[in-house]
């Protein structure tokens, strides 16, 4: 069943150099994202993901083409969509002299929703720091606590932006299994990130997007069948990291 479909979606701006001048930051990309699917989107710096997850997010009007999640139309009823969505960012802010736990509560009640924060901290390993400040999180707990704020609706959708960006590898690790654990719930999971183990480990699908553009679309292992097999000897078969340099002819850009 698809819980995600976009068809053609255009985002345009002006040139930053020359204003007369326009480009499409996203240009004709269709998705169709499976109920239960954890989906990632790979790309290297400025070929739109994040842009991408921001209108089918609500977040940036669409300019051309349509969005539906779980059929209801992003552009028509971006409220409603919000209600359906939890949405994890690539930096946040939190008010410095609020606990945890009072943060949580705030963020239910946005939502008109009574939550137990200690329940949700325990989705994500932070019982213990239910008092604590935000300021006082490691990295890797930080980015625990905004998964946990994107939960206090209990979302059918989870989207996740570059989520263990700056990360070292235990903290990595343990939003992995965090992300694993939250997607054998049921929860669809669409996620952006540069970290090609993490897509190879975690999605059950990848787009691959280059200046706007999806160009490549499967599972993991099939990316690696079609574009990353042939290999020198002392390595068997490709990894993501292969199809990725296959497909948009560099590493990732800076």
């Amino acid at each position: 069943m698809t819980i995600i479909s976009a068809s053609n979606l255009i985002k345009t701006y002006k040139d930053s150099v020359d204003s007369s001048k326009s480009f499409n930051a996203v240009d004709g990309v269709s998705l169709d994202i499976h109920s239960g699917e954890i989906y990632g989107i790979l790309g290297p710096n400025g070929a739109g993901k994040t842009t991408t997850l921001e209108m089918l997010e609500g977040l940036k009007d669409i300019d051309e083409g349509d969005a539906f999640i779980n059929e209801i139309n992003v552009q028509d009823y971006p409220y409603q969509v919000k209600q359906i969505i939890g949405v994890q960012l690539q930096a946040n802010e939190y008010f410095d002299n609020m606990s945890l736990y009072e943060l949580l509560n705030l963020f239910s009640a946005l939502y008109n929703i009574k939550n137990d924060p200690i329940e949700l901290l325990k989705k994500v390993n932070l019982a213990d720091k239910a008092q604590a400040k935000a300021n006082e999180l490691s990295g890797g707990q930080k980015q625990r606590f905004s998964i946990a704020c994107a939960l206090v609706n209990n979302p059918l959708v989870l989207f996740l932006d570059e989520p263990t960006t700056g990360l070292d590898p235990q903290a990595k690790r343990s939003l992995w299994d965090l992300v694993s654990n939250l997607n054998k719930t049921g929860m669809t999971i669409v996620l952006t990130t540069h970290n090609m183990e993490e897509a190879e480990f975690l999605c059950q699908r990848i787009a691959i997007m280059d200046y706007g553009k999806i160009i490549a679309e499967d599972t993991p292992q099939n990316l690696i069948d079609q574009h990353a097999s042939d290999k020198p000897k002392e390595v068997i078969g490709g990894n993501m990291e292969d199809v990725f340099i296959a497909l948009t002819g560099h590493g990732l850009r800076d």
